[in-house]
């Protein structure tokens, strides 16, 4: 689990809304049938990413630029 890590209710919550933002961003532009293992894949890049961002959108833009970067 992903964000087994996150103990603080806000930095849940954070991830699980930076997750949405980064998700509905890179969706489009994956190939089919990827879906369950590079969404898994960028939920694991949120949660590393956590306590380095200010906000949710600094954390999904975060989360976005490494996945990119891994791809």
């Amino acid at each position: 689990m992903p964000f087994s890590s996150l103990t603080d209710p806000i930095d849940l919550a954070r991830a699980e809304a930076a997750l949405e933002k980064a998700w509905a961003e890179l969706k489009p532009s994956l190939p089919e049938g990827s879906d369950e293992q590079e969404r898994n894949d960028l939920a694991y890049i949120v949660a590393a990413l956590v306590p380095l961002a200010l906000d949710e959108d600094d954390l999904a833009r975060r989360a976005i630029d490494r996945f990119r970067e891994k791809a």
